[in-house]
């Protein structure tokens, strides 16, 4: 149907007469809304078919259609001149011309609604993130805020004596007993620091007043004698002192880690308890208070948000709690087992070096696994220079 439509419409357009008028233009014709029905119906069949067999059916209509340059424009009708012929041949340029409404006429893959709707969609999807996450801001500062001003409330009334709070007076007494024991450590450790600092230079002076002994005893022949005794003396009382002088250091450094990161470490976890406590005995009395209050359906919804508030944080307390009880059990059996070795080397070192005894001062060392500087390293350590 389509061939001999296509056929039965190119040969008509190509045999039709076309009256010219005197200006030049061409004039209606009674045939017009015959050919544009049937071009119509030509492209609604098209349509229907796909634009692949369109394609085909157009070329297989021009091939088969009558050749075009072949033809001639009359006008004036059947009867007219010559004059009014219009060859073909001098017609420049295709026969078939490009339509520009043709393309608007089929769809595009990739554009129109679908290709608006997912560019909404997706400028949806990154509006409702950052949302999100905004509001997750606001909430944790909220809920940062609520906090802060529970606890802040809590410890002013407890600080006037208005308000009640948690007591464990066992544990606190540890507590208190570490932190003055603390106190006095650091206080050893800074009379250790010094005693570090002016005996390395006494052990200096030793050095340097020895090698002066020696050089005198060169250049003095009546006192050479004299002299080189006391630049052996000195001589030894260095060796001696620098070996006293590593026990020290260790001693310094074994106190020094106790008391800056065990006994440290501790007190840390005994800070996050105690806040922890003071959330909790802020919620506790916020709960207690709502109690007190009227039983309406408001309140009720406000008591029960607060009783899982409050459960939260005794938990949380409780966890603390046993946390710090056994830090300080552990805290007691390091500290007793650490300062019992220090204790027990310090005297043996200084006991053997102000009785002269070298071999009981080299032999403590060794008890205790002390590696010396090796000889000529005159700069302090790093320790010795606090």
């Amino acid at each position: 149907i389509e061939y001999i439509m296509s056929d039965s419409v190119m040969s008509k357009a190509a045999t039709m007469e076309i009256p010219i008028n005197s200006n030049g233009d061409t004039g209606a014709l009674a045939e017009d809304d015959g050919l544009e029905q049937a071009a119509k119906l030509q492209w609604s069949l098209d349509e229907k078919v796909g634009s692949s067999r369109g394609t085909r059916d157009l070329q297989q209509v021009m091939v088969s259609g009558p050749n075009l340059n072949e033809t001639s424009i009359v006008s004036g009708g059947y009867g007219g001149t010559a004059e009014g012929i219009i060859p073909t041949g001098s017609i420049k340029g295709p026969a078939v011309c490009y339509n520009p409404e043709f393309n608007k006429r089929i769809p595009v893959t990739g554009f129109g609604p679908n290709m608006q709707h997912s560019t909404s969609s997706s400028s949806m999807t990154a509006e409702e993130a950052t949302r999100g996450v905004a509001v997750e801001k606001y909430e944790a500062v909220k809920k940062w805020g609520l906090n802060t001003y529970k606890c802040t409330k809590q410890m002013i009334s407890e600080r006037f004596g208005r308000g009640s709070r948690t007591v464990d007076l066992e544990l606190e007494a540890q507590i208190e007993v570490l932190r003055d024991t603390k106190r006095k450590y650091e206080t050893v450790l800074r009379l250790a620091k010094a005693l570090t600092n002016h005996f390395y230079n006494m052990v200096q002076t030793q050095h340097a007043l020895g090698d002066t002994f020696a050089d005198l005893s060169q250049k003095s022949p009546e006192l050479r004698d004299e002299f080189g005794y006391n630049a052996e003396t000195q001589k030894l009382l260095c060796k001696n002192g620098e070996t006293l002088l590593g026990a020290i250091n260790f001693f310094v450094s074994s106190i020094n880690t106790l008391v800056n990161k065990t006994m440290e470490d501790t007190l840390m976890t005994i800070k996050m308890y105690e806040n922890a406590r003071l959330e909790f005995d802020a919620y506790r009395s916020d709960l207690e208070e709502l109690s007190l209050g009227p039983r309406d359906a408001v309140t009720m919804a406000r008591i029960e948000a607060a009783q899982e508030q409050y459960q939260v944080h005794k938990e949380k307390y409780e966890r603390l709690r046993s946390d710090v009880i056994i830090k300080l059990k552990f805290l007691e059996e390091n500290k007793v087992k650490v300062m019992h070795k220090q204790l027990l080397l310090f005297h043996n070192a200084i006991s053997a070096y102000f009785a002269g005894n070298q071999e009981q001062l080299e032999q403590t060392l060794k008890q205790f696994n002390i590696k010396l500087r090796p000889p000529g390293a005159d700069k302090p350590s790093w320790l010795e220079e606090q």
